[in-house]
């Protein structure tokens, strides 16, 4: 299954891979469809691809079955795989849905871990996943469930040694100042439990900060009309974490369903070469506005200070 929009007007993609990858990241985001830019881009060229895809049968504008969700996604994954860099990754933010039709009706379909599962026998390295948790979740009718408040984020790599920057996302400690550095003079940060257990804190204390963690408190944006209403609107603070823990400064960032340009605008608000490809006209128009404007979107999305 592919989903496909009007070809007949939009631009031819360059024929030549390096004049591909240069009008990605020069223009920021072009109107087309993955499957074509995709196998046109350089081998071992890009050293992040961050995107969050269509959901299985969630937007109006690009439905896909969760059926046949890895049977759409798998040949996209293989042309990104080509065209990552040994130290080079994958983060995919999806969302799992329950199903509203056939032997699964009302139950959770599955789709997302076949989905994580099929890109590791690809050859893609599962490393983590990271949960964003939304502190303003939409309230609604769920059925016999609450309200989906949190979504993944899958971390893949390329190579067995991918580029991590845990320093560039540690977060300040909340304590003061004269405790940090009676801290930091501690020779003997290991604290041992009774039962044996205990590790030594003292090199943390060094670097000055936490570490962040695989939960990702980030509030959602809602107020997504910024001149043409995207329902499915990335917060700043997410896409800033994961550009900035996994891809190093001047590093070419893409994102293969750019929607309004959050993650283009962002890496290129943090140093790096980045570029999108986005199948809907009327979003390409938006996201290049906001990409001139640097406006990632009219709400920012931050990251919460739950420490």
């Amino acid at each position: 299954m592919h989903l496909h929009a009007a070809p007949s007007s939009r631009p031819a993609v360059p024929s030549q891979p390096e004049s591909a990858l240069a009008k990605l990241t020069e223009e920021g985001v072009v109107w087309g469809d993955s499957y074509d830019w995709l196998p046109k881009l350089p081998p071992a060229s890009v050293d992040l691809f961050f995107t969050s895809p269509p959901y299985a049968d969630a937007r109006a504008y690009s439905r896909i079955h969760p059926d046949r969700y890895v049977e759409w996604f798998l040949p996209l994954a293989r042309d990104m795989f080509e065209a990552t860099t040994e130290t080079g990754s994958l983060v995919i933010n999806i969302k799992n849905r329950v199903a509203k039709s056939g032997p699964l009706k009302g139950q959770r379909h599955p789709y997302v871990y076949q989905l994580v599962i099929a890109l590791q026998n690809m050859g893609w390295r599962w490393i983590e996943t990271y949960i964003w948790a939304k502190p303003n979740a939409v309230p609604g009718k769920f059925g016999p469930r609450t309200k989906d408040a949190y979504e993944y984020v899958y971390h893949f790599a390329r190579g067995n040694r991918p580029y991590f920057d845990l320093d560039a996302v540690r977060v300040p400690y909340k304590t003061p100042q004269s405790e940090i550095t009676r801290r930091s003079m501690d020779a003997n940060g290991r604290k041992t439990t009774d039962a044996g257990f205990g590790r030594d804190r003292t090199t943390t204390y060094r670097l000055g900060a936490a570490d962040p963690g695989n939960v990702i408190s980030v509030s959602q944006t809602y107020n997504q009309h910024y001149g043409v209403a995207h329902t499915a609107a990335m917060p700043e603070g997410l896409a800033e974490f994961f550009i900035k823990a996994m891809s190093p400064e001047g590093g070419i960032v893409i994102d293969p369903f750019a929607g309004g340009g959050t993650s283009v605008v962002v890496a290129r608000r943090h140093g790096r070469q980045a570029g999108g490809i986005e199948l809907h006209e009327e979003f390409v128009t938006e996201a290049l506005r906001r990409i001139d404007a640097d406006e990632a979107h009219d709400i920012p999305g931050k990251l919460l200070d739950v420490g």
